[in-house]
């Protein structure tokens, strides 16, 4: 058992001086009389209700003890439980290459697809969703999974230039199709962002696409840069000058991916326009999966509440019935 508020748990101190003063108090107040003998009180006992009077301050710092652990949140953790749930298997394929620093979206093409992105994965609670990049080269930066916390967090963690430069739209296609093949997943989806044409990698983009098909992977892939020219970040040495260049995406090659993978293509533009690209693919059907599942922390506060509420009651119904008349 663990606390998300452990500081409360200080306030227990406090019941030390409360007992010190009821103790203190109950032999400050002890009644006397002067009598010429004692002799005649030995055969007169003290009653079950006087023996037990002290059972009112007992249930009164017990009420008090339990309080303050609920005030400290008690949690059990690690708890493990088996779920079915409705859900896709999902490769989200990000192109990293310096092109995407371009400054057509805001505040560049990178960023906007990271954001936009993150508001997916935050909508689909119930998908394993996994997360591969590529420029000249190509690797899985995240694997299928449910703990789309550690996926978001490796999402901001991305930047232009983890990897050679380049566009490997083929490679980052074929990495993504490794990691859903063995999926059991009745849907397996691959929702590729590039603003290139593939420059690099020794796997064609069709061959990747035939090899998706195969394993019944769909690919949706997303064209993103605006019509015409747009500024792309140039280092000088005078520092970083930008420059308009023209965009440049191979289409038709994201289509034939599309086409041949019973996908479709979308061309981005603005942040705006790509928002709209990801929510229409947000509406693709979904599947059952059995997955497993850790609940972290599970709320046990609502017990120690119930025992605490028990024992102010029980106090009440002594104080006022069984020892009204004990002083």
């Amino acid at each position: 058992m663990t606390f998300a508020n452990p500081e409360f748990l200080f306030l227990l101190l406090l019941l030390v001086p409360i007992l010190a003063w009821y103790i203190l108090r109950h032999n400050r107040t002890k009644p006397s009389i002067q009598v010429s003998s004692i002799d005649f009180l030995k055969t007169v006992g003290n009653t079950w209700k006087v023996n037990s009077r002290h059972v009112i301050f007992v249930l009164r710092m017990l009420a008090l003890a339990l309080l303050i652990i609920v005030l400290a949140r008690p949690q059990l953790t690690n708890k493990r439980k088996d779920v079915t749930t409705e859900g896709i298997d999902i490769m989200l394929t990000l192109d990293i290459s310096s092109s995407m620093l371009s400054l057509d979206f805001k505040p560049n093409r990178l960023e906007a697809a990271k954001d936009v992105a993150t508001e997916f994965i935050s909508g689909r609670s119930t998908d394993r969703i996994g997360l591969v990049i590529f420029s000249a080269e190509s690797f899985t930066q995240c694997p299928l999974t449910t703990d789309h916390a550690v996926l978001i967090n490796l999402f901001r963690n991305i930047k232009s230039g983890m990897i050679e430069d380049g566009t490997a739209i083929g490679l980052g296609l074929a990495t993504s199709v490794s990691r859903l093949k063995d999926s059991n997943a009745k849907s397996k989806v691959i929702i590729l962002l590039t603003d290139g044409v593939n420059n690099r990698g020794a796997i064609a983009p069709i061959t990747a696409a035939q090899i998706a098909k195969t394993f019944g992977i769909r690919v949706y892939t997303i064209g993103v840069g605006t019509m015409g020219n747009a500024p792309y970040p140039f280092q000088t040495p005078m520092g970083i000058q930008y420059q308009n260049i023209p965009v440049e995406i191979d289409e038709a090659v994201l289509k034939d991916i599309a086409k041949l993978t019973d996908g479709k293509y979308f061309r981005a533009t603005d942040n705006k326009s790509l928002r709209e690209i990801y929510q229409e693919i947000d509406k693709m059907e979904k599947s059952k999966i059995e997955i497993s599942e850790y609940s972290k922390h599970e709320e046990v506060y609502l017990i120690f509440a119930l025992l605490a509420g028990l024992c102010l009651i029980l106090e009440i119904l002594l104080r006022y019935t069984i020892f009204k008349t004990v002083p």
